[in-house]
This record gives C-alpha cells, sequence and structure tokens, in this order.
C-alpha cells in the first residue's frame, strides 16, 4: 500500500524529489545504460575500428570524427593547465601537497577549458555528438557480436 504524501516523512518527501531533480538532469545517461549494463562488457575497440565506423556511416562517422578531433584540445588544455598551476604553486609556496592539488585542480579547470575551445572551434554545439557515439557502441556491439 503506498503511501499518501501527508503520511511521509520531512526527509522522504525530500529525498523523493532530490532524486527526481536529478534522475531527470542525468537522463542522458539511459542512452548508454544498455552498453554499460551488460553481463558480458563489449570488448575494446582500436583506432582502425573507430575509422572503419567513420567511414561506413555518412550520417554519424563525420560527427564522431569531428568529437574526436575535439579531445585534443581537451587534452591540451589539461596539460597546459597543470602545469602552470603546478608551477605557479611551486614558485610561490615549495609545498609539495599544494602543489599537488594545484596540479590536479589546473588539470580539470584547463580540459573544461579545452573542451569548450573545442566546442566553439568545431562548432560541437551543432551536432549531436551523443547520437553519434551511441551509434557507434550499437554498431561496435553489431560487430563484435559477427552480425555485421
Amino acid at each position: 500500500m503506498a503511501e499518501s504524501e501527508a503520511e511521509q516523512s520531512f526527509f522522504k518527501r525530500h529525498w523523493v524529489g532530490f532524486k527526481d531533480f536529478w534522475a531527470e538532469r542525468f537522463s542522458f545517461l539511459e542512452n548508454y545504460s544498455r552498453f554499460v549494463n551488460r553481463d558480458e562488457p563489449l570488448p575494446s575497440w582500436s583506432s582502425s575500428d573507430v575509422e572503419q565506423f567513420i567511414a561506413s556511416d555518412p550520417i554519424h562517422g563525420p560527427t564522431l570524427k569531428t568529437a574526436r578531433e575535439a579531445v585534443s584540445f581537451a587534452i591540451t588544455g589539461s596539460v597546459i593547465g597543470a602545469a602552470s598551476t603546478a608551477g605557479v604553486a611551486w614558485k610561490y609556496s615549495k609545498s609539495p601537497h599544494g602543489t599537488a592539488l594545484s596540479l590536479g585542480a589546473g588539470a580539470v579547470f584547463g580540459f573544461t577549458f579545452g573542451q569548450e575551445v573545442a566546442s566553439h572551434w568545431y562548432q560541437l554545439y551543432r551536432l549531436d555528438t551523443m547520437a553519434a557515439q551511441v551509434k557507434f557502441l550499437e554498431w561496435w556491439e553489431r560487430k563484435s557480436e559477427g552480425q555485421s
């Protein structure tokens, strides 16, 4: 028998609202759940497999290729952010733990900034990169099971 809202405790009512709030914001994870929650994980793929998909799919292939090219911006930003913040922290504090923390924080900030630069450089906001990734995973699932 389901409890009415008036019978639920204060915490239970708020927990349900909190859960619904975050479930709505992370609903995109449902696109990947059938690939992540498998009994047997998908086998690893190589760059040549990705290139084969890009060549075989005229709609999602170019989008996936552009998304893969954008990763280099994020990695470069991560390296620059980590090195610069760790360098400044070491120069002014000579503290190993502060330098390590600034290295990690700089890497995260630099990655995020690099990702934003790539988004504008390649105009990723116009592309549906998630659909391209899901199509690739579907293609890889079929290929790895010998269906294509």
